[in-house]
């Protein structure tokens, strides 16, 4: 790419974090039918998730959460319990009501206008009592919808996984990959053109609350944007134009020694 291709781009990406100010008249404002607060089921078959989260070993101040909490991608391979996965699923887009006559979720993260425009598809890789594959999480009901096996183990498999990621093949010692779709029609609903800048806004509220909940478990994450949207989406049977992957978190059990580890990891990239 030429040199005046990449500036002409970047002008129109600068585009997309501006508020306009253009009058413009929105679906919403059209009196057009919303769209769904949450996908339906994919499939019939799901599990109701436990939320008993005052057994979780939970003990750290929130001052020590906030100190402590960072990104890693060194993971040990280790294993995650099912009310561990509850919770961290919860604590990103948890549904505590419904505001109206199904206008609105108040989830655990906050949103532009309520829209809550993601879905989150984990990736099981290594949790107790779950089969290792791709899942559906189904926050109205606060259960795991499974969707397809899918095992690491299988090479073919993991090399699709470390496609979808731009190939960063540290994801695969992590327990689970949270996978977000973006349904952008939720917020185009409400807010039109400006619905990239607010989307883009509230996704990092969904992962800073992931990141905070990982902290707080002594767990590690990262969140990870260099995507290959296509890939992942395919991977989870998404048309990619109405619904499509476009962020992901892999979270994983982290040792004593991972702190040097990331630090090495870190030197690595400088020096590439």
């Amino acid at each position: 790419m030429i040199e005046q291709e990449m500036k002409a781009r970047i002008e129109r990406s600068r585009e997309l974090i501006d508020w306009s100010r253009e009058e413009y008249q929105s679906d919403q404002t059209l009196k057009k039918p919303q769209p769904p607060l949450v996908k339906a089921p994919m499939t019939e078959n799901s599990l109701e998730l436990p939320k008993n989260f005052g057994d979780l070993p939970m003990d750290k101040s929130f001052l020590r959460i906030l100190h402590d909490r960072r990104s890693n991608r060194v993971f040990t391979g280790g294993s995650m319990d099912l009310l561990t996965l509850s919770f961290l699923l919860w604590a990103q887009q948890g549904i505590r009501g419904i505001r109206g006559n199904n206008y609105a979720t108040l989830r655990t993260v906050p949103s532009a206008g309520s829209r809550h425009p993601f879905e989150c598809y984990p990736l099981i890789l290594n949790v107790e009592g779950l089969e290792p594959g791709l899942y559906h999480y189904l926050p109205m009901e606060h259960r795991l919808e499974f969707l397809k096996s899918a095992d690491i183990k299988d090479e073919a498999f993991a090399d699709r996984v470390v496609q979808s990621v731009s190939r960063q093949k540290w994801v695969l010692k992590s327990s689970v990959i949270f996978y977000y779709s973006i349904v952008p029609y939720r917020g185009e609903w409400r807010y039109a053109f400006n619905a990239p800048r607010v989307m883009m806004i509230d996704a990092g509220h969904v992962t800073e609350n992931l990141y905070l909940a990982c902290s707080a478990l002594d767990l590690g994450t990262c969140a990870i944007a260099a995507m290959d949207s296509p890939a992942a989406s395919e991977m989870f049977g998404l048309d990619g134009k109405e619904e499509y992957i476009f962020y992901c978190a892999p979270v994983g059990t982290v040792s004593e020694e991972n702190e040097a580890a990331e630090q090495a990891f870190y030197a690595f990239l400088k020096e590439k």
